[in-house]
């Protein structure tokens, strides 16, 4: 169900990594080495000529002797067109990546036993680090529905072994289709199986989070993390470092994680005893999901369940992100409205009518599920500012996921970033050689996940803009540059950021591990430098 590239992939335009060198650094320690000769410093790769096949008799004898090959030189410019390429290493299929593993074996504590603190003990325990994670709730669990699994995040998590915990529950939509909110019409579609796959390595997957968030648990535990419930802290040590816990246990290690949420109590630490909170974007969202039963048993709404997808509805300042979970026995719903009233004035009693009015005179079937819904939860949209570091004084403990950069899931990549940042962090520190490098590892860790995290923020408050103009000029221009993905023509822009070509290759192709191998390397050669 999952593969195992790792290579990384580029966005055409944005970075200006060698896809050659990338290439060769794979095939190294494959038997595609054995074909490949006169290779200096990974400038060139040889490759069959077509032009150089030799014919005898009117027969072509290509297949019947060594192929002659002639030397590609390494393209300064960006590109993807040596990526057929990667065809010659085989690319495998469902096994799990090994690690390097550290040199230096720490002592991990990690507060937060969320997504993205189980991830990031995950990601640390499999390279060898002792990982203890701190929950302050009793009973581990995860509020909400429907949380999507895009491949930047599935690749990590395919090659971090999460296959036989994950794969049961998981669905793999076929495509993304966005409808006019009116009636429903197809406006845009982004082409998901096979196409990501193909692209990236890894599918693009949607889930329940309970489930999810059980899979990461699981996996966890089996890697040896220590997962303690009922464990508040109450204190940080930045210079031992240590953590102090409501019930007066203390724990000391190398390193401390706050993967504390959106609330975080370490941020302010981190900055300096001033916290720089989430703020409200003026948008809320219901989340629901509908029984499937009751909707295959209307004509009307069984087609949205004859094959696994993702629907999104968009108008004026409204969206309704609709897929299958629970390995499809469930109908997922995320409603998106303008809302800039304060969250504790809600009423969960008239949250059901007050839903039912954001989106009336909405398509006909669209409104017949929201009328299915029994209950939701109405939550605010948060995005954090911009944070001048994650690091606290005496570079021991340092923020990740929501705590460092909060966002809309208007990309459906809050979750991912937080994986990704786990993986980031796990692969520097199995790249110094003595603990008192962690620092500066740490500062390596800070600038490229700033640079990404605060990308990824902007991008999906683009989407707040792009999903939600009101009828007219705009809206129209928007409609017209999507036509091509619904008509299956070809285009090289879209205002549909799953679709785009170069901003789905900067998210979805970007591997934050093999990212942090380059940072960490250019910081090293940067300080040999002075």
């Amino acid at each position: 169900m999952f593969g195992n590239s790792r290579i990384r992939r580029e966005g055409q335009g944005v970075h200006n990594r060698d896809p050659v060198a990338d290439l060769l650094r794979k095939l190294k320690a494959s038997k595609t080495l054995q074909h490949i000769t006169n290779i200096t410093n990974t400038s060139k790769i040889m490759a069959p000529s077509l032009e150089d096949t030799s014919v005898s008799n009117g027969v072509d004898s290509y297949a019947k002797s060594p192929a002659t090959r002639v030397v590609i030189p390494t393209p300064i410019h960006p590109t993807r067109s040596l990526q057929f390429l990667e065809k010659l290493n085989g690319e495998g299929n469902n096994t799990t990546h090994h690690p390097l593993q550290a040199k230096v074996k720490l002592r991990v504590g990690i507060v937060g036993a969320g997504l993205g603190g189980l991830s990031c003990a995950i990601a640390l325990a499999r390279r060898g680090h002792e990982v203890v994670v701190f929950e302050q709730a009793t009973k581990l669990g995860e509020v909400g529905a429907g949380i999507q699994i895009p491949s930047n995040s599935a690749r990590l998590l395919q090659s971090w072994g999460l296959e036989p915990f994950l794969g049961p529950h998981v669905v793999e939509p076929d495509g993304m289709t966005f409808r006019r909110w009116e009636n429903g019409d197809p406006i845009g579609y982004t082409k998901l199986v096979p196409d990501f796959r193909e692209n990236f390595k890894a599918p693009y997957y949607v889930v329940h989070r309970a489930h999810f968030h059980t899979a990461l648990y699981e996996r966890a535990l089996e890697l040896g993390v220590t997962v303690k419930v009922a464990s508040r802290v109450e204190e940080y040590d930045t210079a031992a470092p240590s953590l102090k816990l409501a019930n007066g246990e203390e724990f000391n290690a190398d390193l401390i994680v706050a993967a504390d949420g959106v609330k975080s109590a370490a941020r302010k630490l981190v900055l300096g005893g001033k916290d720089a909170p989430v703020r409200s974007t003026g948008f809320a969202a219901y989340r629901a999901t509908v029984d499937v039963e009751k909707m295959k048993a209307d004509p009307e709404l069984s087609w949205l369940l004859e094959k696994p997808s993702l629907n999104i509805w968009i108008g004026e300042d409204r969206h309704v992100m609709t897929y299958t979970i629970a390995a499809g026995k469930s109908f997922n719903m995320v409603l998106s409205h303008v809302d800039a009233t304060d969250p504790l004035t809600w009423k969960p009693e008239t949250a059901i009518p007050d839903m039912r009015r954001e989106f009336s005179g909405w398509d006909s079937r669209l409104v017949k599920i929201i009328n299915m819904i029994e209950k939701t939860i109405k939550w605010p949209l948060l995005s954090g500012p911009a944070l001048k570091t994650w690091i606290a004084p005496g570079k021991k403990v340092l923020i990740m996921g929501d705590a460092a950069h909060a966002m809309v899931p208007y990309m459906s990549q809050g979750a991912a970033m937080a994986v990704e940042d786990g993986g980031a962090l796990a692969t520097v520190l199995s790249l110094i050689d003595d603990a008192s490098e962690i620092p500066a590892a740490l500062e390596s860790f800070e600038k490229e996940r700033i640079k990404r995290g605060g990308a990824m923020q902007q991008a999906s408050l683009l989407n707040g803009k792009l999903w939600h103009f009101a009828d007219g000029p705009e809206q129209r221009l928007r409609d017209e540059s999507m036509r091509p993905e619904v008509e299956g023509r070809s285009f090289s822009w879209s205002a549909n950021q799953w679709s785009d070509p170069v901003t789905q290759w900067w998210a979805y192709g970007y591997d934050a591990e093999e990212e942090m191998e380059i940072a960490w390397a250019r910081d090293q050669e940067s300080t040999k430098s002075y």
